[in-house]
């Protein structure tokens, strides 16, 4: 089905947003009487910036229900997405989202409430299942059609929680695992997703939807997922906050694959408070993924109680010492946060870890590939999916590679096709070499310099979209935090040619708490958050 063709045929096209609020006016002469004012669907919408707190305020006081806030995101999904500027961000839409919404309503109306996420219109990233009637695809034809049989583990602990799930949104396919050659926010599924602030810009990846319907204000907060930069990338390219947590912290049953050792998904939003709201609703042990044992007696329920305005007070921060790329506004602007941190009370280090951790890159793209091939083989087995192996993905993209792969091919699954399994000599030595001789790096720099945190720009400003010649990323900060498998934030930090730039907080295994902290005292000192402007273009 074509994207404008679903939007089209969906709910929202046959619900408006006066339909829903007509019975708040009709007790109000003025009101009743007046004509409808001229708005602008994109840059006038009433719930633009909104937090989780303010909509909660809002169906506390009796202003909207769950439902006609979820009905004003679906129509600014609507605008943006079929009226406006097209930045591709949701894949498909939830044709039980309303009727969730009015369930919600009941139980509040009842006096029962589930929290700050009860009534919250979310997104969820389209590689995480959800056993309802939308598809779970990570954005590939290939997929097409694949309706989970049940929900992800993260899934089920956000719908206890009382959150709406709205839709799911588009992402570089296979979580950009599939061609070196790549454009980020590009499916075969769900065509191209585009930068908010400059439509001819880059979104990144692969959480490309997420962060950009987020930044967009098509919903509060959104779940992306990351193995290395996924969410991390598009929140700074985005302009809003996003946390990777701890692998370990929430659990991967029910998502899409690519790596045991590095996936995790993690929370996206506008602030630093709603990623800690979204962030203790996620986390779980559970029976099925092994790893979240580890998070037993370390995950909070809670990350709201670590939002410190003066959490870089006293704070020891360490600091790349060499400078990365020669951007000389990127520089400027890594050495004004700097100094903010020193203003805000923290005592800076510098040290050197950077080229050490780039090095062992070959190592962890290898470890990769194998834990690729060997849990997406054990996923689709699992599934209903019309795939039941990789090797299905790679002879229907062949079969169909006019629509498959129109643009870049498939080396990356080809090549992890021809892996070994995870007993294999060479899976071991990767393993070793990535994961952790990569902690030993970083848990020496840590502990020998009792540092609270590493900090610096996670990456530069979007490139281009380039779906023939692939993305031209200059250097992140995404690796150091993915490889290890330790928490990392990224907060707006300012702009670069017009587009937003990210600072990073990551530490060790579960110092979620203390990088909280400091990113909520970091963003509360500058608050650097942007609204896009849908910019055609660059040069605009």
């Amino acid at each position: 089905m074509k994207r404008r063709d679903f939007l089209t045929n969906s709910t929202i096209a046959s619900v408006g947003i006066g339909t829903l609020l007509a019975a708040a006016c009709k007790n109000d002469r003025t009101a009743e009487n007046a004509p409808t004012p001229v708005r602008d669907p994109v840059s006038d919408f009433e719930l633009s910036e909104s937090t989780i707190s303010s909509l909660q305020d809002k169906m506390a006081s009796g202003k909207y229900s769950s439902a006609q806030l979820t009905q004003l995101y679906l129509d600014r999904i609507h605008a943006i997405d079929k009226n406006g500027p097209l930045i591709n961000a949701v894949i498909e839409l939830n044709p039980d989202a309303l009727q969730i919404a009015k369930s919600l309503d009941d139980e509040r109306k009842s006096g029962k409430t589930r929290g700050l996420l009860h009534g919250i219109p979310i997104l969820i990233k389209d590689n995480i299942n959800t056993g309802d009637k939308m598809q779970t695809t990570a954005g590939a034809l290939a997929m097409a059609g694949h309706i989970a049989s049940s929900d992800a583990f993260v899934v089920k602990k956000l719908r206890d929680a009382g959150a709406v799930i709205m839709g799911k949104t588009n992402l570089s396919e296979w979580a950009n695992f599939r061609s070196s050659n790549s454009c980020s926010g590009w499916s075969s599924r769900g065509g191209q997703t585009k930068n908010p602030y400059i439509l001819d810009h880059n979104p990144c990846g692969s959480s490309s939807g997420s962060g950009a319907a987020v930044a967009a204000n098509l919903c509060v907060v959104a779940v992306g997922s990351e193995t290395d930069g996924s969410i991390t990338c598009p929140a700074s390219t985005n302009g809003i906050v996003g946390i990777k947590p701890t692998v370990g912290l929430i659990s991967r049953t029910g998502i899409i694959p690519i790596s045991a050792t590095q996936d995790t998904s993690g929370p996206m939003a506008r602030t630093v408070s709603d990623v800690a709201i979204l962030l203790g609703a996620m986390t779980g042990v559970d029976p099925a993924d092994e790893v979240t044992k580890t998070s037993e007696g370390k995950g909070k329920p809670d990350y709201t109680k670590f939002l410190d305005p003066n959490g870089l007070k006293g704070k020891r921060i360490g600091i790349e010492k060499k400078p990365q790329g020669d951007n000389q506004y990127l520089h400027a602007l890594q050495k004004k946060t700097v100094d903010l941190l020193k203003q805000q009370g923290a005592e800076i280090i510098e040290i050197e870890y950077l080229d050490k951790i780039n090095k062992l890159g070959k190592d962890e793209f290898s470890v990769l590939q194998f834990e690729f091939k060997d849990g997406l083989n054990k996923y689709l087995a699992s599934t209903k999916a019309p795939m039941k192996s990789l090797a299905d993905v790679i002879e229907f993209n062949k079969k169909n590679e006019d629509k498959a792969m129109p643009y870049f091919k498939q080396e990356i699954l080809e090549e992890s096709n021809k892996k070994a399994d995870l007993k294999s000599k060479e899976y071991k030595q990767a393993l070793r070499k990535s994961h952790l001789d990569s902690k030993k790096i970083l848990d020496d720099l840590i502990v020998g310099n009792k540092l609270d945190a590493i900090c610096g720009v996670t990456m530069g400003p979007a490139c281009s979209i380039d779906v023939v010649y692939g993305d031209r990323w200059g250097g992140s900060l995404t690796t150091p935090a993915a490889i290890t498998g330790y928490p990392h934030i990224s907060v707006p930090c300012g702009m670069v040619y017009n587009l937003p730039v990210g600072f990073s907080f990551f530490g060790p295994a579960y110092s979620e708490p203390t990088l909280i902290a400091m990113a909520f005292a970091y963003e509360q000192a500058t608050r650097k958050r942007a609204v896009p402007e849908f910019k055609k273009s660059f040069l605009a």
